[in-house]
């Protein structure tokens, strides 16, 4: 069987072919499965996550004190050079840390596509060797970069340029968590895989994109409750749009076998 750097470099190549209806339809169909049990670990970790801030902030600011940092951190400013910079080492350390907790959606897909059992604690199956290291550079990279950008431009006043250079950065990086989780693959590896990906195929690509992130989006108009039901939307579009590059077999992941005999 060819790795999937073989299969990149065939790709670079040739180039791929894709369905946007067969994923829209395999991506929809993926997250019926998921939204409900997805809805109930996100709910469950936001309160537990939201408790364990608060008592943070309580114990730095007083419990007095932490809803008026809550409340001033809210309100819109101009951010100076040196806010630019602590947000962007901030966002992008937190942002790497619980990468992994995110990869778990896509351990969540490929389950529910493969008819496999799902149990809560496989959310964090990704923070295992060598899953978590990749997940952390690459994500630490990719957040550190857009970050700075965004920010620094952001505190030039030039708000609007910095969100476009965002989106255009996620748009190349679409598929490098999978490539990470399923093909095997190295920080760097994934990342440059990504971007040969996306530009075989820009258009569709970006379609699935934006569909996606609109479909994830679509809860908060469900008095925004209904977000913590569709924000796994855009999960289950990756999801499938990977499996329709790179057909994978439907056999059981050595890592569901890591410590089962404990269980």
């Amino acid at each position: 069987m060819k790795s999937t750097l073989d299969l990149l470099e065939n790709i670079k190549k040739n180039g791929y072919k894709l369905d946007f209806s067969s994923v829209f339809e395999h991506a929809f169909e993926n997250f019926k499965k998921i939204s409900l049990y997805s809805a109930l670990i996100i709910l469950v970790f936001s309160v537990i996550i939201g408790i364990v801030a608060v008592a943070v902030l309580g114990s730095v600011y007083g419990l007095d004190n932490a809803p008026k940092m809550i409340e001033e951190s809210l309100k819109p400013s101009k951010p100076t050079l040196e806010d630019a910079l602590i947000s962007t080492i901030g966002v992008s350390l937190l942002s790497a840390l619980v990468a992994p907790f995110g990869a778990g959606f896509f351990k969540m897909a490929d389950s529910a596509d493969k008819d496999n059992e799902f149990k809560v604690f496989h959310i964090f199956n990704y923070f295992k060797a060598p899953y978590f290291a990749q997940l952390f550079a690459a994500t630490l990279l990719i957040t550190a970069i857009n970050n700075a950008i965004a920010n620094t431009l952001e505190s030039a006043g030039f708000i609007f340029i910095g969100v476009a250079i965002s989106i255009f950065i996620n748009f190349f990086m679409y598929f490098t968590v999978p490539l990470i989780l399923f093909g095997n693959l190295k920080a760097i590896d994934a990342i440059k895989g990504s971007i040969v990906l996306v530009t075989k195929n820009p258009l569709l690509i970006f379609g699935l994109f934006i569909i996606g992130l609109i479909g994830s989006a679509i809860g908060v108009f469900a008095c925004g409750v209904g977000l913590l039901f569709t924000i796994v939307f855009n999960t289950s579009m990756i999801y499938a749009a990977y499996c329709a590059i790179f057909p994978m077999e439907h056999e059981e992941d050595p890592i569901d076998s890591i410590g089962q005999s404990d269980l």
